[in-house]
Protein backbone atom coordinates (compact mmCIF):
# COMPACT_ATOMS: atom_id res chain seq x y z
CA UNK A 1 0.00 0.00 0.00
CA UNK A 2 1.15 3.68 -1.37
CA UNK A 3 2.20 5.85 2.06
CA UNK A 4 -0.05 8.71 1.94
CA UNK A 5 1.15 12.49 2.98
CA UNK A 6 0.82 13.46 6.67
CA UNK A 7 -0.08 17.21 7.54
CA UNK A 8 2.12 19.16 10.48
CA UNK A 9 0.76 22.58 11.47
CA UNK A 10 1.22 25.07 14.10
CA UNK A 11 0.43 29.17 13.64
CA UNK A 12 0.22 30.08 10.30
CA UNK A 13 1.82 27.35 9.25
CA UNK A 14 1.06 23.89 7.56
CA UNK A 15 4.00 21.51 6.40
CA UNK A 16 3.18 18.08 3.80
CA UNK A 17 5.25 15.78 3.75
CA UNK A 18 5.41 11.60 3.35
CA UNK A 19 5.80 9.60 6.60
CA UNK A 20 9.75 9.16 5.69
CA UNK A 21 9.83 13.29 6.03
CA UNK A 22 7.80 13.84 8.85
CA UNK A 23 10.40 14.49 11.38
CA UNK A 24 11.93 16.84 9.38
CA UNK A 25 9.00 18.57 8.71
CA UNK A 26 8.22 18.81 12.43
CA UNK A 27 11.78 20.35 13.07
CA UNK A 28 11.43 22.70 9.95
CA UNK A 29 8.08 23.81 11.91
CA UNK A 30 9.78 24.57 15.05
CA UNK A 31 12.73 26.59 13.37
CA UNK A 32 9.87 28.40 11.49
CA UNK A 33 7.79 29.19 14.51
CA UNK A 34 11.29 30.42 16.28
CA UNK A 35 12.32 32.62 13.62
CA UNK A 36 9.06 34.17 12.12
CA UNK A 37 10.10 37.92 11.64
CA UNK A 38 12.47 38.99 8.40
CA UNK A 39 14.47 41.94 8.44
CA UNK A 40 12.85 45.59 8.20
CA UNK A 41 9.36 43.82 7.01
CA UNK A 42 6.07 43.42 9.83
CA UNK A 43 5.71 40.09 11.35
CA UNK A 44 3.81 38.37 8.85
CA UNK A 45 0.06 36.84 8.89
CA UNK A 46 -0.46 35.33 6.03
CA UNK A 47 -0.77 31.33 5.80
CA UNK A 48 2.11 29.18 4.33
CA UNK A 49 1.79 25.76 3.14
CA UNK A 50 5.27 24.12 2.57
CA UNK A 51 5.24 20.94 0.75
CA UNK A 52 8.34 18.62 1.57
CA UNK A 53 8.96 16.53 -1.08
CA UNK A 54 10.66 12.81 -0.91
CA UNK A 55 13.07 12.89 -3.81
CA UNK A 56 13.88 14.77 -7.06
CA UNK A 57 11.47 13.44 -9.25
CA UNK A 58 8.68 14.06 -7.32
CA UNK A 59 9.92 17.52 -6.49
CA UNK A 60 10.13 18.47 -10.35
CA UNK A 61 6.60 16.82 -10.54
CA UNK A 62 5.26 19.41 -7.93
CA UNK A 63 6.93 22.76 -9.26
CA UNK A 64 6.23 21.96 -13.14
CA UNK A 65 8.38 22.56 -16.14
CA UNK A 66 8.97 25.53 -15.79
CA UNK A 67 10.99 25.88 -12.41
CA UNK A 68 15.40 25.35 -13.28
CA UNK A 69 16.47 22.06 -12.78
CA UNK A 70 19.10 22.95 -10.14
CA UNK A 71 16.60 24.95 -8.01
CA UNK A 72 15.95 23.14 -4.18
CA UNK A 73 12.79 25.20 -3.64
CA UNK A 74 10.40 27.23 -5.23
CA UNK A 75 8.10 29.80 -3.71
CA UNK A 76 4.98 30.97 -5.32
CA UNK A 77 3.47 34.17 -3.37
CA UNK A 78 0.59 34.65 -5.17
CA UNK A 79 -1.16 30.86 -3.35
CA UNK A 80 1.73 30.93 -0.25
CA UNK A 81 2.81 27.87 -1.27
CA UNK A 82 6.12 26.48 -1.41
CA UNK A 83 7.76 22.97 -2.84
CA UNK A 84 11.02 21.80 -0.95
CA UNK A 85 12.91 18.92 -1.29
CA UNK A 86 13.27 16.42 1.66
CA UNK A 87 16.05 14.46 3.31
CA UNK A 88 16.72 12.54 -0.01
CA UNK A 89 17.56 15.59 -1.77
CA UNK A 90 21.38 15.81 -2.59
CA UNK A 91 23.96 17.95 -0.57
CA UNK A 92 23.67 20.66 -3.55
CA UNK A 93 20.38 21.43 -1.69
CA UNK A 94 22.18 22.94 0.86
CA UNK A 95 20.55 23.11 4.92
CA UNK A 96 17.29 22.91 4.59
CA UNK A 97 16.13 25.39 7.25
CA UNK A 98 18.10 27.96 5.36
CA UNK A 99 16.04 26.92 2.34
CA UNK A 100 13.01 27.30 4.10
CA UNK A 101 14.36 30.49 5.64
CA UNK A 102 15.21 31.75 1.92
CA UNK A 103 11.61 31.06 0.67
CA UNK A 104 9.45 32.47 3.68
CA UNK A 105 11.16 35.60 3.29
CA UNK A 106 10.14 35.63 -0.52
CA UNK A 107 6.56 35.23 0.61
CA UNK A 108 7.27 38.19 2.95
CA UNK A 109 8.57 40.28 1.14
CA UNK A 110 5.37 39.78 -1.23
CA UNK A 111 2.74 40.40 1.45
CA UNK A 112 4.42 43.72 2.45
CA UNK A 113 4.97 45.20 -0.68
CA UNK A 114 3.15 43.14 -3.31
CA UNK A 115 4.88 42.90 -7.08
CA UNK A 116 7.05 46.09 -6.14
CA UNK A 117 10.21 44.51 -5.61
CA UNK A 118 12.09 43.68 -8.80
CA UNK A 119 13.38 39.81 -9.44
CA UNK A 120 17.16 40.72 -8.02
CA UNK A 121 15.91 42.64 -4.45
CA UNK A 122 13.68 39.49 -4.05
CA UNK A 123 15.99 37.12 -4.25
CA UNK A 124 18.45 39.35 -2.82
CA UNK A 125 16.42 40.36 0.14
CA UNK A 126 15.70 36.56 0.99
CA UNK A 127 19.02 35.45 0.58
CA UNK A 128 20.03 38.33 2.92
CA UNK A 129 16.88 37.39 5.29
CA UNK A 130 18.44 33.98 5.13
CA UNK A 131 22.36 34.82 6.00
CA UNK A 132 23.51 32.67 3.19
CA UNK A 133 27.01 34.16 3.09
CA UNK A 134 28.16 30.97 1.48
CA UNK A 135 27.43 33.05 -1.66
CA UNK A 136 30.22 35.10 -1.50
CA UNK A 137 32.72 32.20 -2.64
CA UNK A 138 30.86 32.86 -6.09
CA UNK A 139 31.91 36.36 -6.23
CA UNK A 140 35.46 35.61 -4.80
CA UNK A 141 36.17 33.06 -7.43
CA UNK A 142 34.64 35.09 -10.53
CA UNK A 143 37.64 36.46 -12.54
CA UNK A 144 35.48 37.98 -15.12
CA UNK A 145 34.16 40.63 -11.92
CA UNK A 146 37.89 42.55 -12.25
CA UNK A 147 37.91 42.36 -16.11
CA UNK A 148 34.67 43.05 -16.81
CA UNK A 149 33.24 45.04 -14.06
CA UNK A 150 29.93 44.81 -11.73
CA UNK A 151 26.64 44.56 -13.72
CA UNK A 152 24.16 47.46 -13.19
CA UNK A 153 21.25 46.24 -10.39
CA UNK A 154 18.15 46.31 -13.48
CA UNK A 155 20.41 44.23 -15.61
CA UNK A 156 20.71 41.36 -12.90
CA UNK A 157 17.81 40.21 -13.63
CA UNK A 158 18.82 38.38 -16.98
CA UNK A 159 21.55 36.57 -14.40
CA UNK A 160 18.81 34.40 -13.60
CA UNK A 161 17.48 33.00 -16.55
CA UNK A 162 20.99 32.26 -18.06
CA UNK A 163 21.80 29.02 -16.20
CA UNK A 164 22.95 27.52 -12.77
CA UNK A 165 26.44 29.67 -13.06
CA UNK A 166 25.08 32.75 -13.87
CA UNK A 167 22.03 32.44 -11.89
CA UNK A 168 24.63 31.63 -8.85
CA UNK A 169 26.42 35.00 -9.72
CA UNK A 170 23.00 36.94 -9.58
CA UNK A 171 22.29 35.10 -6.43
CA UNK A 172 25.68 36.80 -4.75
CA UNK A 173 25.54 40.21 -6.26
CA UNK A 174 22.35 40.45 -5.63
CA UNK A 175 22.70 39.76 -2.07
CA UNK A 176 25.63 41.89 -1.79
CA UNK A 177 23.44 45.11 -2.73
CA UNK A 178 20.33 44.42 -0.05
CA UNK A 179 23.18 43.77 2.25
CA UNK A 180 24.80 47.41 1.32
CA UNK A 181 21.39 49.11 1.74
CA UNK A 182 20.73 47.64 4.97
CA UNK A 183 23.98 48.82 5.97
CA UNK A 184 22.89 52.69 4.82
CA UNK A 185 21.22 53.00 8.19
CA UNK A 186 22.79 50.79 10.89
CA UNK A 187 20.26 51.51 13.64
CA UNK A 188 16.82 50.79 11.70
CA UNK A 189 18.66 48.56 8.55
CA UNK A 190 15.69 48.23 6.13
CA UNK A 191 12.29 49.18 8.27
CA UNK A 192 12.06 52.70 6.66
CA UNK A 193 13.42 51.92 3.03
CA UNK A 194 10.47 49.80 3.07
CA UNK A 195 7.96 51.96 4.96
CA UNK A 196 8.56 54.39 1.82
CA UNK A 197 8.46 52.23 -0.59
CA UNK A 198 5.17 51.09 -0.07
CA UNK A 199 3.78 54.62 -0.08
CA UNK A 200 5.72 55.91 -2.79
CA UNK A 201 5.69 53.32 -4.74
CA UNK A 202 9.43 54.01 -5.94
CA UNK A 203 12.72 52.59 -4.91
CA UNK A 204 14.23 55.79 -6.06
CA UNK A 205 12.36 57.75 -3.85
CA UNK A 206 12.52 54.99 -0.52
CA UNK A 207 16.01 55.24 -0.82
CA UNK A 208 16.29 59.54 -0.96
CA UNK A 209 13.94 59.36 1.87
CA UNK A 210 14.87 56.87 3.89
CA UNK A 211 18.93 57.51 3.42
CA UNK A 212 19.19 60.80 1.36
CA UNK A 213 20.74 58.95 -1.50
CA UNK A 214 19.22 58.22 -4.96
CA UNK A 215 19.52 54.84 -6.58
CA UNK A 216 22.00 55.71 -9.00
CA UNK A 217 24.30 57.05 -6.38
CA UNK A 218 24.02 54.03 -4.25
CA UNK A 219 24.53 51.90 -7.34
CA UNK A 220 27.71 53.23 -8.43
CA UNK A 221 29.00 52.99 -4.88
CA UNK A 222 28.12 49.52 -4.42
CA UNK A 223 29.80 48.93 -7.78
CA UNK A 224 33.14 49.92 -6.58
CA UNK A 225 32.75 48.62 -3.34
CA UNK A 226 31.84 45.26 -4.27
CA UNK A 227 34.51 45.31 -7.94
CA UNK A 228 37.44 46.16 -5.20
CA UNK A 229 36.69 43.61 -2.62
CA UNK A 230 35.45 40.67 -4.79
CA UNK A 231 37.41 41.43 -7.67
CA UNK A 232 40.83 42.02 -5.94
CA UNK A 233 40.10 38.49 -4.35
CA UNK A 234 39.02 36.56 -7.95
CA UNK A 235 42.12 37.22 -9.13
CA UNK A 236 43.99 36.21 -6.23
CA UNK A 237 42.30 33.04 -6.57
CA UNK A 238 42.93 33.27 -10.00
CA UNK A 239 46.62 33.72 -9.65
CA UNK A 240 46.72 31.40 -7.00
CA UNK A 241 45.05 28.43 -8.75
CA UNK A 242 47.62 29.44 -11.82
CA UNK A 243 50.58 28.58 -9.93
CA UNK A 244 49.31 25.45 -8.42
CA UNK A 245 48.73 24.13 -11.64
CA UNK A 246 52.02 25.35 -12.84
CA UNK A 247 53.59 23.28 -9.87
CA UNK A 248 51.31 20.18 -10.85
CA UNK A 249 52.73 19.93 -14.33
CA UNK A 250 56.39 21.44 -14.38
CA UNK A 251 56.69 20.76 -10.79
CA UNK A 252 57.47 16.55 -11.72
CA UNK A 253 59.56 17.69 -14.98
CA UNK A 254 61.77 19.63 -12.81
CA UNK A 255 62.02 16.77 -10.13
CA UNK A 256 63.19 14.37 -12.85
CA UNK A 257 65.97 16.52 -14.15
CA UNK A 258 67.25 17.29 -11.13
CA UNK A 259 67.56 14.03 -9.48
CA UNK A 260 69.16 13.43 -13.62
CA UNK A 261 71.53 16.30 -12.93
CA UNK A 262 72.21 14.59 -9.50
CA UNK A 263 72.79 11.25 -11.04
CA UNK A 264 75.43 12.89 -13.77
CA UNK A 265 77.38 15.07 -11.46
CA UNK A 266 77.87 12.12 -8.82
CA UNK A 267 78.96 9.99 -12.07
CA UNK A 268 81.36 12.73 -12.97
CA UNK A 269 82.87 13.29 -9.62
CA UNK A 270 83.14 9.13 -9.26
CA UNK A 271 85.06 9.24 -12.49
CA UNK A 272 87.22 12.39 -10.92
CA UNK A 273 87.77 10.44 -8.34
CA UNK A 274 89.46 7.14 -10.14
CA UNK A 275 91.33 9.56 -12.43
CA UNK A 276 92.87 11.65 -9.25
CA UNK A 277 93.50 7.85 -7.71
CA UNK A 278 95.23 7.10 -11.22
CA UNK A 279 97.38 10.00 -11.68
CA UNK A 280 98.41 9.58 -8.01
CA UNK A 281 99.46 6.09 -8.24
CA UNK A 282 101.45 6.93 -11.56
CA UNK A 283 103.26 10.03 -9.60
CA UNK A 284 104.27 7.86 -6.97
CA UNK A 285 105.38 4.96 -9.41
CA UNK A 286 107.29 7.33 -11.05
CA UNK A 287 109.16 8.65 -8.13
CA UNK A 288 109.55 4.62 -6.81
CA UNK A 289 111.43 3.32 -9.66
CA UNK A 290 113.27 6.44 -10.66
CA UNK A 291 114.73 6.19 -7.49
CA UNK A 292 115.82 2.27 -7.87
CA UNK A 293 117.36 3.35 -11.38
CA UNK A 294 119.51 6.51 -10.41
CA UNK A 295 123.52 5.55 -10.52
CA UNK A 296 125.20 6.32 -7.15
CA UNK A 297 127.82 9.42 -7.23
CA UNK A 298 131.59 9.13 -7.69
CA UNK A 299 133.52 9.72 -4.59
CA UNK A 300 135.61 12.65 -4.80
CA UNK A 301 138.75 13.18 -7.08
CA UNK A 302 140.27 11.09 -9.68
CA UNK A 303 140.35 8.03 -7.95
CA UNK A 304 144.35 7.43 -7.83
CA UNK A 305 146.06 6.68 -4.66
CA UNK A 306 148.51 10.09 -3.19
CA UNK A 307 151.89 9.77 -4.55
CA UNK A 308 151.04 7.91 -7.75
Amino acid sequence: MRARPVEVDSGRFTFVAFPRDAALARSLLGDALGRDTFPGLPRPRAHARILVTPDALHFHDAIGPTAPEWGAAIATPENGRIVMQGSRASSAAGDPRETLRHELAHLALHEALGDLPPRWFDEGYASYAAAEMARDDVLATNVALAFTGIPPLDSLDALFQGGEARAQTGYALARTAVAAIAALDRERGLALFFRYWRETGSMDQAMRRAYGVTEASFETQWKARTRRRYGALALFADVSFAALLFLAVVGPLWLMRRQRDRRRLATMRAADEVQERREREDVLQALLYGQAETPSAPPPGDGTKPGE
